[in-house]
């Protein structure tokens, strides 16, 4: 069984050997702990998928079009790893590898991308073509607005643009407030993967704060074991007028937040801006609410970022899926 487990599989054999079928029955999986192992049982039952549905034929190509969010990119032998939406009839969402045939494709996205492309099965291989990244626009106005402003201050303020750190550079250290009052620095935690977003506590729809908090929440919930010890989430609340001491200390309590694990960190305003710089970040005070951009920040335990998560339009699913990998 095991030999089974440790190597990929054409259709001829999962036509030939349908014990291989039964492998995701095999107690032995319940111990295993090969997330390799696991991914390629997941390829397995897709290709079975496309077997079973009669519609395939030799050297035939199947097409779908799909999206999900980009995890990793292989530049050097043109592979991608996205956590893929489920197409209905297809296959469940699931994180799949894909050969890209036009290494060009990889040049333009980066890990945390929200990604469409054509999702292409033919001999016994998958490819992802055409692949493009999904801009974060939003036909909600608060999204809607804060891109225009976004650009206005670019051009307004270009110093403070170029502030934004890229992919794979290092974040540079920070000190702000937390829900207990205690001052905390950004570098106290090297070592660890930190998951970051912005949020205040009167954000009035569901769609903006909360549901990037509740992605924390999730991540919290999937990841408890490592939470505090190999992962810390921190939400850098952005408005330090309403939000601080006894409120702050409220709002986190809404999340049930261990101190440890998941810190509400502000501080004076231009402290909060300058951390809100460093992921191109930015809110604006609109008749006593704020209007912001979404940002959801993934840094390495060595405190480079790993992605900068645009906009609301991603499962928290994805999101763990993408924390996990930078944990392994």
């Amino acid at each position: 069984m095991h030999d089974l487990i440790a190597r990929r599989f054409t259709l001829a054999e999962v036509r030939e050997r349908p014990e291989i079928m039964r492998i995701r029955e095999a107690p032995e999986l319940k111990t295993a702990r090969s997330e390799r192992a696991l991914m390629l049982i997941k390829h397995l039952l897709l290709l079975a998928t496309i077997l079973t549905s009669g519609v395939v034929r030799a050297g035939e190509a199947q097409q779908h079009t799909a999206q999900g969010m980009l995890l990793k990119v292989d530049h050097e032998n043109g592979v991608v790893t996205i956590s893929c939406s489920a197409i209905p009839g297809y296959m469940d969402a699931m994180v799949m590898q894909f050969e890209v045939r036009q290494p060009a494709e990889l040049n333009a996205i980066k890990p945390g991308a929200i990604v469409r492309f054509n999702m292409v099965e033919q001999n016994h291989k998958v490819y992802a073509e055409q692949l493009q990244k999904i801009p974060s626009e939003s036909a909600e106005a608060e999204p809607a607005e804060a891109a225009r402003l976004a650009i206005l201050h670019s051009v307004v303020h270009p110093a403070e643009a170029a502030r934004a750190v890229p992919i794979g550079g290092q974040v540079p250290d920070f000190t702000l407030t937390d829900q207990a009052a205690k001052l905390t620095r950004f570098t106290s935690f090297r070592g660890k993967v930190v998951v970051l977003t912005f949020a205040y506590a009167r954000c009035p729809n569901p769609n903006y704060c909360f549901r990037l908090s509740n992605n924390l929440a999730l991540l919290g919930k999937r990841f408890h074991d490592r939470m505090g010890r190999d992962l810390v989430l921190m939400t850098i609340v952005i408005d330090p007028d309403n939000d601080r001491g006894k409120a702050l200390q409220s709002y986190a309590d809404t999340w049930r937040a261990d101190p440890s694990a998941w810190r509400f960190l502000t501080g004076p305003l231009p402290e909060v801006r300058n951390v809100a710089d460093l992921f191109g970040m930015n809110f604006w005070s609109d008749e006593g609410f704020l209007t912001h951009s979404f940002h959801t920040v993934v840094i390495d335990r060595s405190g480079r970022l790993v992605a900068n998560v645009e906009g609301n339009q991603f499962a928290a699913a994805q999101l763990g899926d993408l924390v996990q990998g930078v944990l392994r």
